[in-house]
C-alpha cells in the first residue's frame, strides 16, 4: 500500500456541497493500493504512520508521532498514488488495485486505524472528493511548517529466520 503523508494544522474532504470528514492538527494521508496488496499490507501501513515522528516536541525537534500527539488522522482513497509513471505523459492505472480489492483494503486500514487510534476520519472510496488542507505556522504551537512524505509498504514474503 501507498501512503502520501501531510502533517496539517487542519484538512477536510467534501462532497458536492457535504462535508464528509474534518480533522484539526494531525496527518492528512491518502492512500493508494496495488494489485499485490494484502491485509498484512494495510496493517503495516496503519503502524507506520501512527509511529512516524513528524512532530515537535518541546525543543522543536521532530520526535513525536501522532499516537503520542493524539492529532486527527484523515485517511483519503487515492487510487491514482498507483499510477504507473514509467513511460510516455498519460499515466496508465492497471497498476492499481481493481476497486472491489481496494475498498477491501481500505476499509480493513480504516478498521485498524480505529482500532488503534482514537481521532480517525475517512474520505468516501469512489466518490469524487474535494480535499482541501492547511499547513500554515499556528501562534504559539508546535505543530508548523509543511511536511510531505511518501511511503509504501507492500507484503513482505515469510521465510525461515537466517
Amino acid at each position: 500500500m501507498i501512503g502520501l503523508l501531510q502533517r496539517v494544522t487542519e484538512a477536510r474532504v467534501d462532497i458536492d456541497a457535504e462535508r464528509v470528514a474534518t480533522i484539526g492538527a494531525g496527518l492528512l494521508v491518502l492512500v493508494g493500493v496495488r494489485p499485490t496488496d494484502d491485509d498484512a499490507s494495510a496493517l503495516r501501513l496503519i503502524d507506520r504512520l501512527l509511529q512516524y515522528r513528524v512532530f515537535a516536541d518541546q525543543q522543536g525537534k521532530m520526535n513525536l508521532s501522532l499516537g503520542q500527539t493524539q492529532g486527527g488522522l484523515l485517511l483519503v482513497p487515492q487510487f491514482t498514488l498507483a499510477a504507473d509513471t514509467h513511460k510516455g505523459s498519460r499515466p496508465g492505472f492497471s497498476t492499481a488495485a481493481p476497486p472491489g480489492q481496494g475498498r477491501q483494503l481500505f476499509d480493513t486500514l480504516v478498521q485498524a486505524a480505529r482500532a488503534r487510534h482514537g481521532r480517525v476520519e475517512t474520505g468516501v472510496f469512489g466518490a469524487h472528493m474535494r480535499v482541501r488542507r492547511a499547513c500554515h505556522l499556528l501562534a504559539g504551537e508546535l505543530i508548523s511548517g509543511e511536511i510531505s512524505i511518501a511511503t509504501e509498504h507492500a507484503s513482505m514474503p515469510r521465510g525461515p529466520m537466517s
